[in-house]
């Protein structure tokens, strides 16, 4: 089999560009998941059942149905509902925070139920209100311990950026299935693509270990 080397450098700024914007997706998901996610997590452990409903139901949907069907059902169906056209990296950011926050949800829930009862009861007895608590003292400790987790989150969220290319999201897959139409080649485009996602998660993998080895230092 010849390569054709060709096809790489006729593509390399586009996979560059579609690079930047995996990247951008990435973060912007994982913020926006972040920030839900905690909010949906606290509701999760409400002590009244009505309450509790919403958020486990909302966990339900986004962890039991695959994520190619949400970015799907967003992008033709929710966010027609406020702009038109639909705008391919605005539903691509929304389909990932959403479904990013689901799971960010249990990781914080999990997380916050890992530390002793009575780190809370300490802090209530000190005078704290339960919400000083638990920004001052619950959260902080178990944010040591959801490092991990959140760090395979962030991974994982990387990876499921190449499904924004289904909806013409011009990120780094959308470029690879470009370039197989283009030239009507598979392995020059496809392993590229495969090589820069490797070097991407590999790179986050060692960030994500040195966050926890320091944390673990503190």
């Amino acid at each position: 089999m010849n390569i054709r080397y060709d096809i790489i450098l006729d593509y390399l700024p586009l996979f560059i560009k579609g690079t930047l914007l995996t990247l951008g997706l990435t973060v912007a998901g994982v913020a926006l998941g972040l920030t839900i996610g905690l909010f949906i997590g606290l509701g999760k452990m409400a002590n009244r059942v009505w309450i509790r409903m919403p958020f486990i139901w909302y966990i339900n949907f986004f962890r039991g149905t695959p994520f190619l069907v949400q970015i799907l059902l967003i992008h033709f169906g929710v966010v027609p509902l406020f702009m038109t056209p639909a705008n391919p990296i605005v539903s691509a950011i929304i389909a990932l925070a959403l479904n990013s926050a689901a799971y960010m949800a249990e990781i914080f829930r999990a997380g916050i139920q890992s530390i002793d009862k009575g780190q809370m009861e300490a802090a209530r007895s000190l005078g704290m209100t339960h919400r000083q608590a638990m920004k001052l003292v619950i959260l902080p400790q178990a944010f040591k311990r959801m490092i991990p987790p959140l760090g395979n989150e962030f991974i994982s969220l990387l990876k499921e950026t190449s499904l924004a290319a289904i909806i013409a999201a011009p990120e780094l897959m959308y470029w690879g299935r470009a370039a197989q139409g283009q030239y009507i080649r598979v392995w020059e485009p496809y392993i590229t693509v495969a090589i820069i996602y490797l070097i991407l998660t590999l790179s986050l993998t060692y960030l994500m270990n040195f966050i926890e080895r320091r944390m673990k230092t503190e």
